[in-house]
């Protein structure tokens, strides 16, 4: 709400991305996958085994110059950290997971692996975002004791629900924010948000709002709330 820096483009360190990518290519940390959705279809057992990738690519030695993807090699360390809103999150990559990918075949760097490096590069420590994202951060701590980089501090707040219980965005046609009223919409956030704005903060000033949630901010009052209804 109050940047205090120039905007980061991950189009400018593609570079960076890559040369961290070599360096685990290079101590066998990653590997070639050549696996299709139609291939993995064959080895989906149900709704709790479909994202885990079962290892076809670890051991197969695939020819550089076919197209494939890059996954990341998992272990059986379980992953635990403290979300300041959800509690306690404990994650075994390797069973929960299996070996995720980096680097996707078209030559895409993966959001999992372009986060973790974006915030290294910007010394970000704490991290406040949606619920919907939680399930991706144990991939991104692990990513970060792979790389021996520090770990944020991470809260996940609950998203905004439609009456279908869908998530307000473009993929869900949701109406965009109103941008000429920001001190009305940063209220019904604060409403939203379960803060319990006095009032007679209706008729105040973006900064007097702003203030007020800083001051007042009280992560306790939407504590195992994974996401809120939004009915407008």
């Amino acid at each position: 709400m109050h940047w205090d820096g120039e905007v980061y483009y991950q189009s400018r360190h593609i570079d960076v991305y890559n040369a961290v990518i070599d360096d685990l290519r290079k101590n066998k940390l990653v590997y070639p996958c050549t696996c299709s959705r139609k291939t993995l279809a064959v080895f989906d057992s149900g709704p709790s085994q479909a994202d885990i990738y079962p290892g076809i690519c670890r051991d197969r030695q695939v020819p550089l110059d076919t197209p494939h993807a890059l996954r990341v090699k998992t272990d059986s360390r379980v992953v635990a950290f403290q979300d300041e809103l959800q509690g306690l999150i404990s994650h075994n990559i390797a069973e929960q997971d299996g070996d995720f990918i980096v680097k996707r075949k078209d030559g895409i760097i993966a959001y999992q692996f372009a986060v973790v490096i974006d915030d290294d590069l910007q010394h970000v420590n704490r991290i406040v975002r949606g619920f919907d994202l939680l399930d991706a951060t144990p991939k991104q701590i692990y990513l970060q004791q792979l790389l021996g980089l520090s770990t944020p501090h991470y809260m996940h707040v609950p998203v905004i629900v439609d009456e279908q219980g869908y998530k307000l965005s473009k993929q869900t046609q949701a109406m965009a924010v109103d941008l000429s009223s920001p001190d009305r919409v940063i209220f019904q956030l604060l409403i939203l948000l379960k803060q319990n704005p006095p009032v007679e903060l209706q008729e105040a000033s973006l900064t007097e709002l702003l203030g007020w949630a800083i001051q007042h901010w009280n992560p306790v009052l939407l504590k195992n709330t994974h996401a809120v209804g939004c009915d407008y």
